[in-house]
């Protein structure tokens, strides 16, 4: 069934949705689990264990730092970007952590918060293990999630009964986008209007609107934080922030009338490098449908807003509930996440996503827009996740450039036809899905193949 676009789109923090959001969420739920089960009491120390890609690159994308914000007691979407060095450097100088801010427990880090760069648990390679222990050692309650991508953060059990924020309600069951189709022509209803029918079985249409304008409004702020922010990105790879000086040559040339039309691109460019430094640099992000892939979205909206002439705000409302929908189906039937099917799960999605949503906004029927989603999707089939050492930044950050001027082209040319095309989205769903798994695992947010390990032979 869909998932909600507000389940698509969260607001947190970077740099990475599976590996910053979704254990910082994983923390925070296990804190939660304790108290239910009344052993948060006599909790006296707490370990974690992280798995496979999360180990591989978690110093990297912060997982160390995301574990130990959730057993604070913080929450991507509330915790403030500012505050959080003050927090880890408490927790790093105090060697305890106040769990949850209400009961101060040991902690330090090199015994309690082990990498296992050799180890997968069985379900997913985004794994973790938390174990609480009372002051005689022995365990209390053990914990396992796994961060299946875009901040979800699922068990054992809800892995295997499918989707875990299953709808089985909505007036527009759609696991399909032939389904989708269908379903549209038979009640005569746009995309964004079942997937507006299906939100008010959860939400009032005040609540819908008002969180719908919260995205929007961060996506922008995202963007604009980007513009001003000068410097280098932390990590190690020196890596300095393009976005303030793009805004400023771009600017000038406006100004001056002496830009040429393909400069719109660079425009959208510089949005989506924007948000990335951002991202990299774990700034107030939304996932879109993830991290990795955050830039995209917002930068193809800005293009719709900022030199579209005929955009509006109802185009803006219907260009993300066009974007749930599709990546609803790509996160149903193959994969957002990175390290599961790599780089062609994240920018790939987004890129459809964008795509679909820009078509939409500028008008397009039904047919129209599963056709610019198509389009985004298959020119990313194959597309690997090789961060450089291990960072959300080459070529993360350009890749999400090039990713929203694709679904830029891919809306328009789907605009230029019938909706008729010879290659379904479903099918490049499928086949996305089945490239994921042929894919070596080297390839899949490791840091272990492509240029993660070439680009420092060059």
């Amino acid at each position: 069934m869909p998932f909600s676009v507000f389940e698509l789109f969260k607001i947190g923090i970077g740099p990475s949705s599976s590996h910053t959001v979704g254990p910082m969420v994983a923390g925070r739920r296990f804190l939660d689990e304790l108290q239910t089960e009344g052993k948060f009491d006599a909790v006296s120390r707490i370990l974690i264990e992280l798995y496979g890609s999360l180990a591989l690159t978690g110093k990297g994308h912060g997982t160390d730092t995301a574990v130990m914000l959730g057993l604070a007691g913080e929450v991507p979407d509330d915790v403030d970007p500012d505050n959080v060095p003050g927090i880890l450097e408490d927790i790093r100088s105090s060697r305890g952590i106040n769990l949850d801010k209400k009961k101060v427990i040991n902690f330090t880090e090199s015994t309690d918060l082990i990498f296992k760069f050799d180890e997968l648990l069985p379900c997913h390679t985004n794994g973790m293990r938390f174990v609480a222990y009372d002051s005689n050692e022995s365990e209390l309650y053990e914990g396992i999630y796994y961060s299946i991508g875009g901040g979800f953060v699922a068990t054992v059990e809800e892995l295997n009964q499918g989707n875990p924020m299953d709808h089985t309600d909505v007036p527009f069951p759609f696991n399909t986008a032939r389904e989708m189709l269908d379903m549209g022509k038979a009640d005569n209803k746009t995309i964004a209007e079942m997937v507006f029918e299906n939100e008010k079985t959860k939400y009032s249409e005040t609540d819908i609107n008002r969180g719908l304008k919260k995205i929007h409004r961060t996506m922008r702020d995202c963007i604009d934080r980007g513009l001003r922010q000068p410097g280098i990105l932390p990590g190690g790879l020196n890596v300095k922030r393009r976005a303030p000086d793009m805004y400023e040559k771009l600017k000038k040339s406006w100004m001056k009338n002496e830009y040429s039309p393909h400069e719109s691109m660079d425009w959208v460019s510089m949005f989506a490098i924007a948000v990335n430094e951002e991202n990299a640099a774990g700034g107030r992000i939304v996932t879109a449908p993830t991290n990795g892939a955050a830039g995209i979205i917002p930068a193809v909206l800005r293009y719709y807003e900022d030199i579209v002439p005929s955009s509006n705000e109802e185009g803006v409302r219907t260009f993300l509930l066009t974007a749930t929908a599709i990546g609803s189906l790509i996160k149903l039937n193959a994969s957002i996440s990175g390290a599961e099917v790599g780089c062609q799960g994240e920018v790939g999605s987004a890129c459809a996503m964008a795509a679909a949503g820009l078509a939409a906004a500028l008008g397009a029927t039904n047919e129209q827009i599963e056709n610019a989603a198509e389009i985004g999707m298959e020119h990313h089939l194959g597309m690997t996740c090789d961060p450089v050492a291990g960072l959300v930044q080459v070529p993360c950050i350009e890749r999400n450039a090039m990713g929203a001027v694709k679904a830029i082209n891919a809306a328009s040319l789907a605009l230029k036809g019938d909706g008729q095309h010879f290659v379904f989205l479903d099918t490049a769903i499928e086949t996305m899905r089945q490239t994921g798994l042929d894919m070596h695992s080297k390839y899949k947010e490791t840091s272990q193949g492509g240029l993660a390990v070439n680009v420092t032979e060059c």
